[in-house]
């Protein structure tokens, strides 16, 4: 049995080296997650994006008729937003068939890229043949999944210009640790994310 003198806790040395311990181990690892949280952030705004591409896809295909894919500045979900190279939020928005009667613009889903991923710029541009890459603000999708160019679809102040559209989203701070990615819609409507970064030959790499 052991007396109640052998009984004894921390010493104020002992109790200061496990603290100073503990504040190397962080600042060690505070880098590294700092960066694990930046790349997240990134991810999460471009699977987004994938994400409401692919479902304004189908929904083109579902409904047989021409459907817009836009950034906007506007988190209101309605016909009156307008498009926005640089918006934070995207819109689909359906496009009316001028051969049936009745068919109106329908806001059909909404959603949110960088508002809530602070420290992520997002920038996009399309490029037909051979020309200079341009600004891209909106995509239309026709019934068949591919891509179409519409002047102005459902005044929202933006043409689509069908060709290779590319979304680059990448952190606003530059480390050799940060990864940035790549969403990608061809012509024919084939949407993929994928690392710029690695080789064309590599599996998530950009072709």
């Amino acid at each position: 049995m052991l007396s109640s003198g052998s009984a004894r806790g921390f010493s104020l040395v002992e109790l200061m080296v496990a603290v100073s311990v503990l504040a190397i181990l962080t600042a060690m690892a505070l880098p590294n997650f700092t960066t694990w949280i930046r790349n997240s952030r990134v991810r999460t705004v471009a699977e987004a994006l994938q994400a409401g591409a692919r479902l304004a896809q189908a929904e083109a295909q579902r409904r047989t008729q021409t459907v817009v894919f836009f950034r906007t500045d506007s988190k209101d979900c309605d016909i009156t937003s307008t498009a926005n190279a640089d918006g934070p939020y995207w819109q689909i928005r359906s496009v009316p068939n001028p051969l049936m009667t009745n068919d109106v613009a329908e806001a059909v889903q909404c959603g949110v890229l960088t508002d809530v991923s602070a420290g992520v710029s997002l920038t996009s541009q399309v490029t037909v043949g051979t020309s200079a890459p341009v600004s891209l603000a909106a995509l239309c999708f026709g019934g068949d999944g591919r891509q179409s160019s519409m002047a102005d679809p459902t005044g929202i102040g933006a043409n689509c210009t069908a060709g290779a559209a590319r979304y680059l989203v990448a952190p606003d701070t530059t480390h050799a640790e940060n990864r940035r990615l790549r969403v990608d819609v061809s012509l024919s409507g084939a949407i993929r994310l994928c690392d710029p970064d690695k080789a064309s030959t590599a599996p998530d790499g950009c072709r």
